[in-house]
């Protein structure tokens, strides 16, 4: 038989306010951190888990392994799932201590988790650019490549355009993609960039590090993006837009360059320059046509890593 690749680990903790409760930690241990439906079947909740007591459920994992896992927790008083960027947002509830809906907030949940250090937070790169050079995919490759040695790394979406990773995970060659995208593409509103400028920060108090996929046009709406991030990664198909992203990144935000992509529909890797940044021009940045993060630029942004860790 196959070893497990879904682990279940218990632990007990206490808000600040006094309320107790369990932590139902998810860990998808193979490498590749790939799951399949059929493990469902054998998968049990951990030994001891007590019905008195509510549980929050935290961990990367499909949505159908969260379903699976409110519905086995249902005999507890309430269950929550556990959002990096809020905190333990309560979905099912027999008891009147916490109501559907309530958010028990990060700095509230008392982890005892070193990674969770308000005071200390790590890297978040943005990942920036005109429309069309491959934002989307770059940010996507980085964050599978990363993922493998660095478990924590996280690729937040702060833009509204209907792409992220559940599109740019669908089989090659999906005719329904675009689709998908326009189906659940948003709108700007007023509350966007400083609600993502406040998910950034919180992920940056878990996270190894952030990865930032902001669109692509220069708005002085997101400052509030720029003021959360530490450095920045220009990728454009077009050489005279990228002046503009360094005087709004770094000139106006203050955020540091780790490196430029010069994107072709080429497949091919040519370095520039390696400082004061990386410079580099490769591609193809085309979903089911990149083959991988190039190794001169994974190790640039490893060491975002490296340095705090």
């Amino acid at each position: 038989m196959a070893d497990a690749s879904i682990q279940l680990t218990l632990s007990h903790h206490q808000t600040t306010q006094g309320l107790a409760y369990q932590l139902v930690t998810i860990e998808l241990v193979s490498r590749d951190r790939i799951i399949e439906p059929q493990e469902l079947a054998t998968l049990r909740l951990p030994a001891g888990l007590d019905p008195r007591l509510g549980v929050v459920l935290s961990g990367r994992a499909p949505v159908w392994l969260y379903a699976y896992l409110v519905h086995e927790c249902h005999p507890t008083v309430w269950v929550a799932c556990f959002d990096p960027r809020l905190g333990a947002v309560v979905t099912t509830t027999h008891s009147k201590l916490v109501s559907v809906g309530q958010v028990l907030p990060l700095e509230d949940l008392n982890l005892g988790v070193p990674s969770i250090q308000p005071d200390k937070l790590g890297p978040a790169l943005l990942v920036v650019g005109p429309p069309d050079s491959g934002k989307s995919v770059l940010s996507h490759q980085l964050f599978v490549t990363l993922v493998k040695d660095y478990p924590d790394v996280y690729l937040q979406r702060a833009q509204w355009d209907g792409e992220g990773n559940w599109t740019l995970d669908l089989p090659e060659n999906a005719s329904e993609r675009e689709a998908f995208k326009l189906a659940n593409k948003g709108t700007l509103t007023e509350r966007f960039f400083p609600y993502q400028g406040q998910v950034i920060r919180n992920l940056r108090q878990q996270k190894s590090l952030v990865i930032v996929d902001a669109g692509g046009m220069v708005q002085p709406e997101k400052q509030s993006i720029l003021d959360a991030c530490t450095h920045y990664l220009i990728i454009s198909s077009k050489p005279e837009e990228i002046e503009p992203w360094h005087e709004f990144c770094g000139s106006q935000g203050g955020v540091q360059p780790i490196a430029v992509i010069h994107s072709t529909l080429e497949t091919m890797i040519e370095v520039l320059q390696r400082e004061p940044f990386l410079e580099v021009r490769c591609g193809p940045w085309v979903q089911g046509e990149t083959d991988g993060v190039p190794e001169v630029l994974e190790g640039q942004v490893r060491s975002l890593i490296t340095s705090v860790t």
